[in-house]
């Protein structure tokens, strides 16, 4: 789950002041995995249930501090899309953890016969994780689990836009301090940590910023997983129900006020229900966030900077003519309260239409034909999701075979983040590689093909001394 930020590359010789302490980190870390290169299953389980343990007992003190940084964040948002999911991520990687350890046997074939193959997992080193703002803990704690369970240890840093969470998941981590190593900092911090020689790399982010990341990486070819983000776009299809496809957009536009890389960007809908759409909209959110003593149980905008640019994205929209309705009124701008707007007559100059909104703005497209939406959709950037509000089976497979997306879900929105064992990530513009479930444990691991040949077996002498014979025989048996 990305987030909209900026990490500006700042020149080599403005970073010598921290430069030794981030390499010390990181040497101490790699000289722990050195230490102990492949830790037991045990090992592993061990650290995950003393996480959980950890994670549990500051339950609250996590919930309280996102509040604070945020001015106000749902405790809905707090438990389901934070707490809630890191601790399934950890239950379900002790469980899974003995099948993914397994050596696996594969084919030798008759060339290699009777030799035997085999593919074995081995932890890479020392991870470097980025973890952006928007969901602080899950997107540390899902990544940390997984290549703890790999058997690597593991460098993080944290958002310097959530400073009272950080303190708590440093009291988190302060166990695993062998395995685990807090780093926090402005953007400095973050382009020096990106130049570190890890083993591999996960970034989560803006597009922009993980271009940069990819770039220093390169220069040490580090490995990287680029989760992103983009324009994920939405499909009503003339079938869909509209009041269930309603609720199911705004789950994913209202869970923390839009501020996910998954939320949905902008939306078709068939021209003749663009009214009833934003009619149903309107009803549904009032129903579902009820105003109680002046307050809707509705996150904020996490900081000034965020909430500025949403404003002007409303002004640029309307100063080109679109047409926004507003679902209540912008009227705790010191709280950074932003509710939902959603805007009509949208056209591509809108900065709406080119940038990730990553808030509660909603774009809507009226169109005449599903072939519009599916032009427009394929002519662009893949994106991180795209949803499908249809019944029709025979349509959902026609886009789901027409257009690339880094996951899809239908008739829903945002919740397949949440499938344990199933790959989450980007594609092209909106990301590369993958992580959760068997995906995520291989991407921190190393595959290692195993050939294990009997010493009585004679083929190395037989290839160097008969080698016109033996290329004869195999050349018949394998080349006809």
């Amino acid at each position: 789950m990305g987030c909209y930020n900026k990490i500006h590359f700042v020149e080599w010789n403005k970073l010598m002041s921290s430069v030794v302490n981030l390499s010390d980190e990181f040497e101490q870390l790699q000289q722990a995995y050195q230490a102990s290169p492949y830790p037991s299953k045990d090992d592993r389980l061990g650290l995950l249930n003393g996480l959980k343990t950890a994670l549990l007992a500051e339950k609250g003190a996590l919930v309280s501090a996102l509040e604070n940084d945020y001015g106000f964040r749902s405790h809905f948002d707090s438990t389901i899309c934070d707490l809630m999911p890191s601790i399934q991520h950890i239950n379900y990687t002790r469980k899974q953890l003995s099948k993914w350890l397994k050596i696996k046997k594969r084919h030798a074939g008759l060339l290699l016969s009777p030799s035997k193959v085999s593919v074995c997992y081995q932890p890479l080193g020392v991870v470097g994780v980025i973890v952006p703002w928007n969901f602080p803990i899950y997107l540390s704690i899902a990544p940390i689990v997984t290549a703890i369970a790999a058997g690597n240890r593991v460098m993080v840093k944290l958002s310097e836009y959530t400073p009272e969470t950080n303190q708590i998941l440093r009291r988190i981590f302060s166990d695993l301090s062998e395995h685990v190593c807090i780093i926090e900092g402005e953007s400095d911090i973050a382009a020096e940590f990106s130049q570190l020689p890890f083993n591999h790399l996960l970034f989560t982010g803006s597009t922009q910023v993980g271009k940069l990341v990819a770039s220093a990486a390169a220069k040490n070819l580090t490995p990287i997983t680029l989760e992103l983000g983009g324009k994920s776009p939405v499909i009503v299809a003339e079938d869909a129900e509209l009041v269930s496809a309603v609720d199911a957009i705004m789950l994913g536009k209202s869970m923390n006020a839009g501020q996910i890389c998954v939320a949905p960007d902008y939306v078709f809908v068939p021209k003749e229900k663009v009214d009833k759409f934003i009619s149903l909209y309107t009803q549904r959110f009032l129903q579902a966030f009820p105003e109680k003593k002046g307050r809707r149980e509705y996150s904020h905008i996490i900081n000034q900077a965020q909430y500025d640019r949403l404003l002007a994205y409303l002004d640029d929209a309307q100063e080109k003519g679109a047409k926004i309705t507003a679902i209540g009124e912008i009227k705790d701008q010191q709280g950074r309260s932003f509710l939902p707007h959603l805007i009509t007559n949208v056209t591509e100059d809108m900065r709406v239409m080119q940038e990730e909104i990553f808030g509660p703005i909603l774009p809507i497209i009226g169109y005449d034909d599903i072939e519009e939406a599916l032009s427009y959709i394929q002519a662009r950037p893949r994106p991180l999701a795209l949803y499908i509000m249809s019944l029709d089976k025979k349509l959902v497979k026609d886009i789901s075979q027409r257009t690339h997306s880094g996951g899809l879900a239908i008739n829903d929105t945002i919740m397949h983040v949440a499938a344990d064992d199933a790959p989450f990530g980007g594609i092209g513009d909106s990301g590369m590689g993958s992580y959760h479930g068997i995906e995520g444990f291989r991407t921190f691991s190393h595959a290692k093909t195993i050939l294990n040949t009997p010493n009585w077996l004679p083929r190395a002498r037989l290839l160097l001394k008969h080698k016109k014979w033996m290329l004869k025989i195999l050349s018949r048996k394998f080349m006809s």
